[in-house]
């Protein structure tokens, strides 16, 4: 059995715990370990919120002119792929892996820029990049899933 959904928030504070707490419940219902579970709700919840930042600017393909962005998780099988895209101006280059090129350290003393490097480390393989055509970043994360011993839904 495999699960996917994809929501199309706007571009406010308020969508990140809405996105995070869908993401939680179903991994709880397929029975995924907490610790994983709560590793990729940060990475999520990192993504989402560049999104409201940085995201705006563009065309979201909605009609709202930027105001909205996309996420849309995969579980399937021993996989979890999670992609939040934007309409903003995108990654600066062609985006790519994370590392010294692609994700600059931020300095000790900022409050912010954190985040991509946050995401790079808790999940096994990731993608920063731009949407093509219309514009805007794309980051999409995989995690490898650990199971907890009794789940509440069995996947096949």
């Amino acid at each position: 059995m495999s699960i996917w959904w994809s929501l199309h928030l706007r571009r406010e504070a308020a969508s990140v715990p809405l996105a995070r707490r869908l993401l939680l419940g179903t991994m709880e219902t397929a029975g995924v370990d907490p610790d994983v579970s709560y590793e990729l709700s940060v990475a999520l919840t990192e993504a989402c919120a560049n999104a409201v930042e940085h995201g705006g600017g563009g065309t979201d393909g909605s009609g709202a002119g930027g105001r909205a962005y996309r996420v849309t998780a995969y579980l399937d099988g021993e996989t979890c792929r999670i992609e939040v895209a934007d309409s903003g101006p995108g990654f600066p280059g062609q985006g790519g892996e994370p590392g010294p090129a692609g994700v600059p350290p931020a300095p000790a003393d900022a409050e912010h820029g954190r985040g991509l490097r946050l995401i790079a480390e808790l999940a096994d393989h990731v993608h920063f990049g731009n949407r093509s055509g219309r514009g805007g970043a794309v980051v999409s994360f995989d995690k490898i899933l650990k199971w907890k011993d009794s789940p509440s839904l069995l996947l096949a």
